[in-house]
């Protein structure tokens, strides 16, 4: 895992592949082993944060924390999308810490660092056909999926890092259109309560991973900022000069005849 995770794109590639085994594997089980499935997806997600910096884990965690309730809301209470045995895997919400880090992995390839305004307008170019298609030749009308572009590309125009919400949209592109195409996952052809069309996926999914991104990114800003404010000033370290002269007491005593000596001789004179 070190080499690895050590490799920008050898660590993007290999969550693919996790996804890929993932969406595999979870066609031939029932509730137990979806289990299973989702307690491996957690050691994954934890080898995987094990090297990271303090900031980095906590903005995965707040991610995993803020995609797992709008999943709760999304999926079993609202009806936009059901999973395949009509409840939430145990394998989601790693995946969402997975799917955060691998966008950020892409952005640090040696191509992108090389090109990053390159990248971020190549993304944007695919989004914004993905969405025109969803709205023109696609087999489902697409006008919710279109709604969630024009939110993506604001983000990206708009946000702090924009280069980071590109690589979570490649890595997005890929889940979503495997997650679908096996089964894990299918989304409702209308919108529950608002009626708008959406395709099987609609082409603005990404717009709510890159939210879940800028709400993790914001809150480990101010975190980490009130914790450094609220954190004592360490003491300034004492001369060491000062330090050996008061613990010796013969150097005390020195200095004391020595300013004695130095007393007496202005007062002869």
């Amino acid at each position: 895992m070190s080499r690895v995770r050590s490799s920008p794109a050898l660590f993007t590639l290999a969550v693919l592949v996790v996804f890929v085994v993932l969406g595999l594997a979870d066609r031939h089980v029932d509730l137990t082993g979806q289990l299973g499935l989702g307690f491996a997806t957690w050691l994954v997600l934890l080898a995987a944060l094990r090297p990271l910096s303090l900031e980095r884990r906590i903005q995965t965690v707040l991610v995993i924390g803020v995609a797992t309730c709008m999943e709760v809301v999304g999926s079993i209470l609202w009806g936009v999308y059901t999973y395949r045995l009509h409840n939430l895997p145990l394998f989601v919400p790693p995946g969402h810490g997975l799917v955060y880090l691998a966008g950020i992995s892409l952005s640090q390839t040696a191509l992108v660092r090389a090109r990053p305004r390159a990248f971020v307008l190549a993304v944007v170019a695919c989004a914004a056909t993905w969405g025109v298609l969803g709205l023109t030749i696609l087999p489902r009308f697409d006008l919710g999926g279109a709604i969630g572009v024009s939110v993506f590309l604001f983000f990206l125009w708009k946000g702090r890092v924009p280069v980071v919400y590109a690589g979570v949209f490649f890595v997005v592109l890929f889940l979503e259109l495997w997650g679908t195409a096996v089964g894990l996952w299918q989304w409702h052809a209308i919108t529950p309560g608002l009626g708008l069309p959406m395709g099987n996926p609609p082409s603005g999914a990404m717009s709510g991973y890159v939210l879940f991104d800028i709400v993790a990114i914001t809150v480990t800003g101010w975190l980490l900022g009130r914790l450094r404010a609220r954190a004592p000033e360490a003491p300034a370290a004492e001369p060491a000069s000062s330090r050996s002269l008061d613990a010796d007491p013969a150097a005390r005593r020195a200095g004391a005849a020595l300013r004695g000596a130095m007393r007496a001789a202005f007062a002869r004179s």
